[in-house]
């Protein structure tokens, strides 16, 4: 029989003073006390990577002893990655943050205490706005609850508008093409669907375990799954794959349009009820025909019209994924275009918000804390997204132009929370440089990233085993990260408490007058369930609305007052019927827009056409595209210094470059060969190659997130590979002003 951690307590301290009083300490009593102690079961989060998904984590002695899935978290479904299971040891790493940090020297630092750090911050950061005004300020952040609450709360509340995410090199162009189509990034119900179409989507490596579930259970249901993909990924290898050049995903989606509209197999009474701008498209979209697309893409025209047709016969419990990043995300300079006609195939197919289509399902809306608020200031941005980029998202930003104006002496401070754009962004050397060029930098870490040793002063958080933080809707759920262990560093602290402590130091604490206890249950008085009982459970069904609530960075981006009067529910349960209400849109018109008067009125191209990446399409020689992509068991560069992370790799070599087979025989270069890889800037970097018949001949595939530049990560460092951001240039695409992380070409030579 167990023991609870009371009397395991008692009994060790009975142990210990019956063993001093004796001079010996009784060891095998000791050990029967550890054995015996009870096995906790305490509900969580997961923080290893943006999906955040329900666990429980088992705590035994006061120490973490396993994690398993929450089986009523919708992400996680009742199972985790292996990233999950290897995030122990994030908690008790030696190389953590364990105090605040005052940079000394070139990646040196030294422990100072909490007053003198956030008075040295408060007393700088004051200075600089006197000098320099709120122009000159930015935040930025991995956009999760709590960091969006406090530090979004904090910039406001100093004047201060430039605040941005990481969407940049992920998101930014889908978000823009779904907003101005569809009215915001749905993703598909893959679950439920009889045929879906993957763009350069691999869901089998996918962040969220709760899609790549949903995804094997269409497979299983007898759905047909259909990759268009330069590389034979984990998700292609167990469906149909369709080779496709890299960068030219935008060609087949219009031809695969011009298939659907001139063989009329397009939903007459969606495209008639429920959208604009269909008759200006259907003139357009004729000049893009399969056989056209065919010397572009290299798919058979034959092949895309079978896709078309079978995809019409399933409608509309069909779809063409969303994606996320890949061809419609941040890789290419017609990557927003990309984005708009995919949303383009499922309007012509009449699936939104049907089984198996795009996905609009209700959500759960908060109660609003009474708290005060600060105004959302009217200061300029200093990264041009809403001005420069007119469309582009002013709740997530761009990074890396504010880098550019850090270096050229327009921004001069900085607070970073949980996002290490040194690493994650294009071209490492100017990402640094802008870092390096602020008069203050604060990071907000756990660890000792990239960024991080940029900073001026490191901000210690705990661990996420040792924090709660703000409530969040999963779904038709609300879930939490609860606190399940006591703090192992006593001088860290959570998010909530070190933004509060700076905000009274800056004169703006009036705007933090609450706990996080108070804000969670102000946000929870509709719902029935408490705070208590939510913390007990970890995840709760909840009330939902007829209003769709999207994960961070997937709302619309019309703003409100341009969005059509509400006059229908937005969301609706899906059922299994052959038909389903479709909901009104967050567009302008309310409606499924063909035709963008939003992308007009900011002078771009109202409906799709074809353009190819800004570097071509035509290669000499010895070049190849550089395109990078997930591996399961790796969270970008956050992960491979965990060692039993870093020992999959080690084990699979998995972190070689992939080359086509009959390139690699033209060139003389066989498998486990090392490669010099030299871009167009004169920069060079060397791996080791793979090669495969499973890629494109034009590109190498380069696994993301190796290559770590910090000296304090020791496993990441021994383990070595190649990154491409070292070899990218800085730049931006003109819609949404993205970063176009596949536009690298190398030139390759056997060392």
């Amino acid at each position: 029989m167990g023991i609870d951690r009371r009397t395991f307590l008692s009994r060790t301290a009975k142990a210990a003073v019956a063993a001093a009083a004796l001079g010996v300490i009784d060891m095998r009593v000791w050990a029967q006390t550890v054995k015996d102690a009870p096995v906790v079961k305490k509900p969580s989060l997961c923080n290893m990577c943006t999906s955040e998904c329900g666990m429980h984590i088992h705590v035994k002695n006061g120490r973490p002893w396993k994690v398993t899935g929450h089986p009523d978290h919708p992400v996680s479904r009742g199972k985790l990655c292996p990233r999950a299971h290897a995030g122990l040891h994030w908690i008790y790493d030696p190389a953590r943050v364990k105090t605040p940090l005052k940079r000394v020297g070139e990646w040196e630092f030294e422990p100072i205490s909490w007053e003198r750090a956030t008075d040295e911050i408060s007393a700088r950061l004051k200075g600089i706005i006197a000098e320099h005004g709120t122009e000159a300020v930015f935040a930025a952040q991995y956009p999760r609850t709590t960091g969006t609450l406090y530090l979004n709360r904090l910039m406001h509340a100093l004047g201060v508008s430039t605040i941005q995410t990481h969407e940049a090199t992920c998101q930014a162009g889908r978000r823009i093409a779904m907003s101005h189509t569809f009215g915001a990034a749905f993703d598909a119900d893959w679950e439920n669907s009889d045929y879906l179409l993957f763009i350069g989507r691999n869901m089998g490596e996918a962040v969220r375990t709760g899609a790549a579930t949903a995804f094997a259970r269409a497979i299983e249901r007898g759905a047909k799954v259909v990759c268009v993909d330069p590389r034979l990924s984990q998700s292609a290898a167990i469906t149909e794959w369709v080779p496709i050049k890299p960068g030219t995903d935008l060609a087949f989606l219009l031809a695969l349009c011009n298939v659907l509209v001139t063989e009329n197999l397009f939903d007459r009474q969606f495209i008639s009820n429920h959208t604009n701008g269909f008759v200006p498209f259907r003139r357009h979209i004729v000049q893009f025909s399969p056989h056209w697309a065919e010397e572009i893409t290299g798919i058979p025209a034959e092949r895309t019209r079978q896709i078309a047709h079978e995809m019409a016969a399933a409608a509309p419990h069909c779809a063409v994924d969303t994606g996320w990043k890949a061809a419609v995300g941040s890789c290419y300079a017609n990557s927003t275009d990309t984005g708009r006609a995919v949303a383009y195939v499922n309007g012509l197919l009449g699936n939104i918000g049907q089984r198996g289509g795009i996905s609009v399902p209700p959500g759960v809306v908060f109660a609003a804390p009474p708290f005060p608020a600060p105004p959302r200031p009217a200061a300029p941005r200093n990264d041009g997204a809403g001005t420069e980029y007119p469309l582009a998202s002013t709740d997530s930003g761009l990074p890396h132009l504010t880098m550019q104006r850090a270096r050229e002496g327009k921004v001069k401070a900085g607070f970073i929370r949980h996002f290490n754009p040194v690493r994650s962004f294009p071209d490492y050397d100017h990402m640094r440089a802008g870092m390096r060029a602020l008069d203050l930098l604060v990071v907000f870490e756990t660890h000792m990233s990239e960024t991080a040793i940029e900073a001026h002063y490191i901000l210690p958080e705990p661990s996420f085993a040792e924090r709660e933080e703000v409530v969040k809707p999963v779904g038709d759920t609300v879930a939490m990260r609860t606190r399940t262990i006591e703090l192992v560093h006593p001088e860290t602290r959570s998010f909530d408490e070190i933004i509060t402590m700076l905000a009274r130091k800056l004169g703006v604490g009036e705007y933090f007058n609450f706990t996080l206890d108070q804000w969670n249950e102000a946000l929870l008085a509709d719902q029935p369930f408490s705070l208590t009982e939510l913390k007990q459970a970890g995840t709760l069904a909840a009330e939902v609305s007829d209003e769709p609530v999207l994960p961070a960075g997937c709302g619309s981006l019309i703003p409100p007052e341009e969005q059509a009067p509400r006059e229908r529910p937005r969301a609706f349960l899906v059922s299994g019927g052959n038909r389903n209400p479709v909901p009104q849109l967050f567009t302008p018109s309310g409606r499924f827009e063909f035709y963008s008067q939003r992308f007009a009125n900011a002078g771009y191209d109202p409906i799709a056409k074809w353009y190819p990446p800004k570097t071509g399409l035509e290669l000499r020689g010895a070049e190849f595209r550089v395109v990078h992509g997930k591996q399961a068991y790796h969270s970008h560069a956050a992960t491979n210094n965990i060692p039993i992370l870093a020992q999959i790799t080690k084990d699979y070599d998995s972190n070689r470059v992939w080359m086509n087979r009959a390139r690699a025989a033209r060139l003389g270069i066989s498998d486990n060969d090392t490669i010099r890889m030299r871009a167009k800037n004169g920069r060079t970097a060397e791996a080791r190659v793979m090669v495969t018949e499973r890629v494109h001949p034009d590109m190498l595939f380069a696994p993301a997130g190796y290559g770590n530049r910090t000296p304090y990560y020791k496993t990441s460092k021994e383990l070595g590979g190649f990154n491409p951001h070292d070899l990218a240039d800085y730049q931006h695409e003109a819609i949404s002003g993205h970063t176009m992380m596949s536009e690298l070409i190398v030139e390759v030579e056997r060392v």
